[in-house]
């Protein structure tokens, strides 16, 4: 059998058989968005995201400085997904030889910018020599209450904050037309895929009312299958009310695509998508409800008008 054969997420369940966690102060190990460790009464968080060449970014299609903000961003969002705050990162870093020493402090120039913006600081880790450029940053983060992947129940509403699928078209493009000559509407775009921002105003509110949360980075339906599959219920998107943004409406217009497609599968968006009692959802008015959670079971669908199908399960796999 080959890596391949079981796909990413086959291979970590595999993996994580092997591993076995008997440390009691461990309150959510594998499976999460975050791991969770009772620490003397504080609940203290723990993530990684890497940031590969040529596998998450190319690298010509995105400045050195932006590359640095989104690998710090990336790691915020898991964070902030569980209801925390980050604290303290470590990066590990591997460089080519012959790559410029300019290029590198602008990386780390947008790493500072966003530890400065999301207030937190990287305080350490590790430099080697690599054939490509990858930065893998290990963060920490604290959070009042833990929320999980699996606390959603029947009956909650489904909100998200912000517009999906714009990080999809903003590859497309720079893939397409690169990075120079472009409308304004192509640059927003662009933007959103190589510099995403956490939602980090909305962590204290989540750790408060949220019952369950989960990043959206393999894309909306992907993602809303592990909440499904954790949580033990299905999950049921409205059509009507999964908001379109103006850039992506006019890409799509434009290109003859379906915006849907987007916002359904895009990925990189970095959103956090989370359950709320429908009360509670006047705690974010910001955000907008883009569906509820129905009955015991598990799958992902769609409603429009009457009719409800279930969604395909895809979405980026890194394997």
């Amino acid at each position: 059998m080959e890596i391949k054969d079981l796909g990413e997420f086959g291979l970590i369940e595999r993996l994580t058989q092997i591993l076995s966690i008997k440390d009691h102060s461990v309150l959510v190990g594998f499976g999460d968005d975050c791991s969770c460790i009772d620490i003397k009464g504080e609940k203290i968080l723990f993530t990684s995201d890497i940031q590969l060449e040529g596998r998450h970014f190319i690298k010509r299609l995105i400045q050195p400085e932006d590359l640095g903000w989104k690998v710090v961003s990336v790691n915020v969002s898991d964070i902030v997904a569980c209801g925390g705050e980050p604290k303290w990162g470590f990066i590990s870093v591997g460089f080519p030889k012959d790559l410029s020493v300019e290029y590198v402090e602008n990386i780390y120039k947008g790493i500072k910018k966003a530890c400065d913006f999301y207030k937190m600081s990287v305080i350490g880790g590790n430099t080697t020599a690599s054939d490509s450029i990858f930065l893998d940053l290990f963060l920490t983060g604290k959070t009042d209450r833990f929320v999980p992947r699996g606390g959603a129940e029947e009956g909650q509403m489904l909100m998200v904050c912000g517009y999906l699928g714009e990080a999809r078209a903003g590859l497309e493009i720079a893939m397409e037309k690169g990075l120079n000559n472009l409308a304004g509407y192509e640059k927003r775009l662009i933007k959103r895929f190589s510099r995403p921002t956490a939602d980090i105003h909305l962590s204290d509110r989540l750790s408060r009312y949220a019952s369950a949360g989960i990043d959206i980075s393999d894309g909306l339906v992907a993602d809303l299958y592990h909440l499904s599959k954790a949580s033990g219920v299905e999950v049921i998107l409205d059509k009507n009310k999964l908001p379109v943004s103006p850039d992506l409406k006019r890409y799509c217009q434009q290109k003859g695509k379906d915006p849907l497609e987007y916002i359904l599968y895009g990925g990189e968006d970095y959103k956090v998508v989370f359950t709320v009692d429908k009360r509670d959802t006047i705690q974010f008015p910001e955000c907008k409800v883009i569906g509820f959670i129905g009955a015991k079971g598990e799958g992902v669908f769609l409603k429009d008008g009457s009719i409800v199908k279930k969604l395909e399960k895809k979405g980026f796999s890194h394997l």
